[in-house]
C-alpha cells in the first residue's frame, strides 16, 4: 500500500513539475474531492490524487511566480456547448457524448469540459485581479472585499493582453520575446 502511495506521489510531483515548467498559468476545476469521495467513484477519485496534484501545482507555481486559476465547481463545463454556448440541462452523468441541438456540434463530454474550463480560466485571468485590491468595473474603481471575491469574474470589458493557449487546460500569456 505504501508503495502505491509513493509511486502516485512521485508521478504527481513529476507531472506538476512538467506543467509548471511548461506554463506560467494553469487552469483547473475546483472540484470537491471530499464530496466525490462519498460517491460510487470514491476509490477512483482518491486513487487519482487530483487534490494532491492541485496542491503541488499551487505551491510550485507560487514558487516560480506562476498562477493557478481555479474555475468554480458549479460552472457548467460539461453542459455548455464550447461552440455556441448553449446550455444542455438534459445531460446526465451517463451521457458521455452529445450533439448540440443549436449548432449541431458533436461533443465528447470530457473534451468539451476541458475547452470550457480553459476558456473560463482565460476570462478569469483577463480580469487580472490576482494580487490586486482594486480593479475597474464599468469604469468605476471597485475594492475587493475578500479572497472569494477575487475568484469571481464577470465578462471582460477590455482584455489586458493577448493570451496564447495550448491544446490543454493550461495556458501561457503571450509576451514579446526580445531578439538576441
Amino acid at each position: 500500500m505504501a508503495f502505491n502511495s509513493l509511486t502516485r506521489q512521485d508521478f504527481l510531483h513529476k507531472l506538476s513539475h512538467q506543467l509548471v515548467g511548461d506554463n506560467q498559468a494553469v487552469v483547473v476545476e475546483n472540484m470537491s474531492v471530499k464530496g466525490l469521495a462519498r460517491t460510487k467513484l470514491a476509490k477512483s477519485v482518491l486513487d487519482a490524487g487530483f487534490g494532491m496534484l492541485v496542491n503541488f501545482l499551487g505551491y510550485k507555481l507560487k514558487r516560480v511566480g506562476g498562477i493557478l486559476v481555479e474555475v468554480d465547481r458549479f460552472f457548467p463545463s460539461t453542459k455548455l456547448c464550447s461552440c455556441c454556448k448553449y446550455k444542455n440541462d438534459s445531460l446526465t452523468l451517463k451521457d458521455r457524448e452529445w450533439t448540440c441541438p443549436v449548432c449541431k456540434t458533436y461533443h465528447d463530454r470530457d473534451e468539451n469540459a476541458a475547452k470550457n474550463i480553459r476558456e473560463e480560466g482565460i476570462n478569469i485571468l483577463s480580469t487580472n485581479t490576482v494580487g490586486q485590491t482594486e480593479f475597474q468595473a464599468c469604469g468605476e474603481q471597485v475594492r475587493l472585499v475578500s479572497n472569494s471575491a477575487k475568484k469571481r469574474c464577470s465578462k471582460k470589458q477590455e482584455s489586458p493582453g493577448k493570451l496564447r493557449c495550448t491544446g490543454r487546460v493550461s495556458m501561457i500569456p503571450q509576451s514579446p520575446i526580445p531578439n538576441p
